[in-house]
């Protein structure tokens, strides 16, 4: 008999994810994976088999336009889709969708009505929420009728008490869904269930993670549960990123607009785009680029992330009345060493003590025996929990009927 099948979506900007998955006695096992990246000026398909750990690479080149550049990019990988049939019947399709807002904190099942909600939300992540809804209606005219799933970055986070959901602000724009959402759960909610699986003790406790991607966030967890973020309405608050400022003044865009005559989509772009490492550097958004180069600006931006990334740390440690270890995820927590050793540097005031072997060598402990602080390093897998949601609503219906 055909396995079922679940295929997973996660659209960015600049790249197109795909993870085709059948069920097993530990859970999702990912049985394809794809992957597109260098949108929109070109597109190169990487496809890996994980259980022969094969990989192959195609270069299609560059787009008819950019415009065309991720509708191609995902014509292409339906495509290989389609040459899976032999291994299963796909049975569902999960799709990462970065902002949620207040109707919706747990998967859902996707139809019209779900599609138009998620299109409002789009001002709120502009550089995110278009890229994650079109794959959704490519799917449903190339494989009608085959149920789809959005599951919701925002969602982890709706745990987390009223005072730290709130802004500031009059009463009545908290009442219409002015709130500090938080970003990253797909990330937190696979590093919390890891936690329950390899530290089960430790995951009842008190953990900070930091979430150290191309976005940049921090969550404070208790009994796994989210209770304090760094991000908030929007993805650009709390940490530096490559691209995208992190905390800021308010007070700086209205001076931007009112003073300087900078347009409201001048000041979009400038804080989403041209912000960050890359900002403060004015060489590079990418922390490998800023540790090889020798110019002071790189140092300096460097610098920025760590001590911004120290303070954040304080106010979650806070948050959680102490901390009893710290998980670093994410591309940079996972491949960046030297990141990782100013990291953990800056926790000392806490306990933590470098293990410079471990830290080196990868290791999913990088802290020494002695330290009073733990720091972990734990690889996310968001299709993981988009293929373990989507198995779990189909159960559902499937015992429905």
């Amino acid at each position: 008999m055909a396995e079922n099948l679940v295929v997973t979506f996660n659209a960015g900007s600049s790249s197109l994810r795909c993870g085709v998955f059948r069920q097993s006695d530990d859970g999702p096992l990912e049985i394809r994976n794809f992957h597109i990246r260098g949108l929109p000026l070109g597109m190169t398909l990487t496809e890996r088999d994980p259980m022969t750990g094969t990989t192959t690479e195609t270069d299609f080149g560059a787009p008819a336009g950019s415009d065309s550049a991720h509708p191609e990019a995902l014509a292409h990988m339906l495509a290989r889709l389609e040459g899976l049939s032999g291994l299963g019947a796909i049975r569902a399709v999960a799709h990462r969708v970065v902002h949620g807002g207040v109707e919706f904190s747990a998967p859902v099942m996707i139809d019209k009505d779900v599609i138009a909600r998620l299109k409002k939300l789009s001002p709120l992540a502009p550089s995110h929420q278009p890229h994650n809804l079109r794959p959704i209606r490519q799917v449903q005219q190339h494989f009608p009728g085959i149920p789809q799933i959005a599951c919701f970055d925002t969602a982890f986070h709706r745990s987390q008490p009223r005072l730290a959901q709130i802004f500031g602000l009059p009463r009545t724009l908290s009442d219409e869904g002015i709130l500090r959402f938080g970003f990253h759960g797909l990330s937190y909610d696979y590093i919390a269930h890891q936690l329950g699986r390899s530290f089960p003790d430790l995951a009842q406790q008190r953990i900070i993670v930091a979430h150290l991607g191309r976005g940049v966030s921090m969550c404070a967890l208790k009994n796994g549960k989210s209770i304090a973020t760094t991000m908030g309405l929007t993805a650009l608050d709390g940490l530096p990123m490559g691209r995208r400022c992190g905390a800021l003044d308010p007070g700086v865009v209205l001076h931007l607009i009112l003073d300087r005559g900078h347009s409201p989509q001048e000041v979009r772009d400038m804080l989403y785009e041209r912000s960050g490492l890359l900002g403060v550097s004015g060489i590079s958004g990418e922390m490998n680029d800023l540790l090889a180069s020798d110019r002071a600006e790189a140092a300096e931006a460097v610098d920025y992330f760590v001590y911004q990334s120290g303070r954040h740390f304080g106010s979650l440690a806070a948050a959680l009345g102490g901390v009893d270890a710290v998980v670093l995820t994410g591309g940079m927590g996972e491949h960046i060493p030297p990141l990782r050793a100013r990291l953990v540097g800056e926790l000392a005031w806490l306990g933590a003590e470098l293990d410079k072997t471990a830290n080196s060598d990868g290791r999913t402990i990088l802290t020494t025996p002695a330290s009073r602080l733990p720091v972990l390093m734990l690889p996310t897998d968001e299709e993981q929990v988009l293929a373990r949601n989507a198995f779990g609503m189909l159960a559902a219906r499937t015992g429905s009927r």
